[in-house]
């Protein structure tokens, strides 16, 4: 059955630099990078060596813990380098590509008739299970555990995210067979959630349970989904996909092959062109970035958006989920007095010397000054105003500080992931790292409970 959901609680941050929806197709990446570090607990086990010939879809590496999930490659070519860090940990392994994809033929499925271990069996055989991930923990599904539900979110109230309902467009087939396949891995539903205001492609499928959503940020996180719908306690577990992973998905089980191809959003304020770019899992964010332009040259490319991206290098490359790319000004800049003076061309959730509030349509050039410093916890009752989960954010985050395990659980640890205290930490005045404080919290909670 579905259900609407209005999300009254957050924050819209409105920046300029928008993705134009058009579309283009970005140059060949001359390499393409595999980082282990982005599977959370992960470790690596390699099955390839320096100088391998692969084809796309090859096994590059699998779960030492958990053999049974396998990481491919996205293109074809050969094992550049295999780049280690302290205590021989890899941290990158680099693929010279092929000026052309010769691709790993899996068969195509029959997805009328597989039942759900040999669905399950495929997806890791072939490598597609590392996109599903799972709560608690955020991390990669475990294939063992059976979920009570699945959710899905396309709608995305990110600051300058993609907008699913473009980069979905054609893709009916791809994700139908993802779904009718995904569906048959829990006994209960998939849920997806969709713009009410929007045509999503996603209401005229089948095997699902379609959600209207409507609200400011973060109401197209998934974990507020989750949260809406059907909250995760202790011994339960739920599975998370993002929509453009379930494309790759449906592709491999309609075709054999595992194709990587991505739809990215560049975005920024100091991007001269920002538009729509399609290209491949770990290909070179340069690719993208120059063919469009930027308008100045100290600036901050973020791999992801704004709020919960991490900082990558020109020379860089894509993540492994990355649908958006985000480029705005370097804020390394001190504002003199910029404490004790009104200000007009930031965005603040307070009345104090600023005046945002008067102007909630308007669009900003922000960049990445925290305009303060870190300090300690200070009780401002903010939290609160741009958290709709029904969970006390300040109390958890001062749980997972004093790593008190009782009191996590209590508070709903289990539920959580890292983005979903993305806003808290961007309007906290103490400038804490939200985000790391939850994910170490989350990671004592797996290692002592598990």
């Amino acid at each position: 059955m579905s259900k609407d959901i209005k999300i009254k609680k957050g924050l819209n941050i409105r920046l300029n630099g928008e993705a134009g929806k058009t579309l283009s197709k970005a140059p060949r990446s001359r390499t393409f990078v595999i980082r282990p570090s982005e599977f959370h607990l992960i470790t690596p086990k390699l099955v390839v060596k320096e100088g391998a010939k692969l084809k796309a879809g090859d096994i590059i590496f699998y779960s030492k813990a958990e053999e049974k999930i396998k990481f491919v490659s996205p293109v074809s070519g050969i094992v550049q380098k295999i780049e280690r860090g302290a205590k021989r940990v890899i941290t990158e392994i680099v693929i010279e590509a092929d000026q052309k994809d010769d691709y790993l033929d899996h068969g195509v499925a029959s997805i009328v008739s597989m039942d759900e271990n040999e669905i399950k069996n495929h997806l890791l055989a072939t490598g597609c299970w590392p996109f599903i991930k799972q709560r608690p923990y955020d991390i990669i599904a475990n294939p063992d555990i059976k979920p009570k539900a699945i959710f899905v979110s396309a709608f995305s109230t990110a600051p300058l995210g993609a907008d699913f309902d473009f980069t979905l467009m054609g893709k009916e087939k791809e994700l139908q067979a993802a779904v009718s396949a995904v569906s048959k891995l829990t006994d209960g539903a998939l849920n997806v959630g969709v713009g009410k205001n929007s045509k999503s492609i996603f209401e005229g499928l089948k095997d699902i349970s379609v959600h209207n959503v409507t609200g400011i940020h973060p109401a197209g996180n998934v974990g507020t989904l989750i949260n809406k719908l059907d909250p995760v306690n202790k011994g339960e577990v739920v599975w998370t996909i993002s929509p453009q992973d379930l494309v790759v998905i449906g592709e491999l089980l309609l075709t054999g092959k595992f194709n990587a191809e991505r739809i990215v959003a560049l975005s920024g304020s100091s991007v001269k062109n920002p538009k729509y770019y399609t290209t491949k899992i770990g290909s070179e964010v340069s690719t993208i970035l120059y063919t469009s332009g930027l308008k100045e040259e100290h600036v901050r490319i973020i791999d992801g958006n704004v709020l919960s991206g991490n900082k990558i290098t020109p020379k860089g490359h894509l993540g492994y989920y990355t649908n958006t790319v985000t480029v705005i000004p370097e804020g390394d800049d001190y504002e003199f007095f910029g404490w004790n003076k009104p200000i007009f061309n930031k965005l603040s959730v307070t009345r104090a010397l600023t005046f945002s509030w008067l102007q909630p349509k308007k669009k900003y050039d922000l960049n990445t000054n925290t305009n303060g410093e870190h300090r300690a916890f200070v009780v401002t009752g903010s939290f609160e105003k741009v958290f709709p989960l029904d969970i006390l954010p300040m109390q958890i985050l001062k749980a997972c500080k004093y790593e008190d395990l009782d009191e996590m659980e209590a508070l709903g640890m289990y539920e959580v992931a890292p983005e979903d205290f993305a806003l808290t930490e961007f309007i906290c005045v103490s400038k804490q790292p939200h985000q790391d404080i939850i994910r170490k919290g989350l990671d004592l909670m797996y290692k002592e409970i598990g």
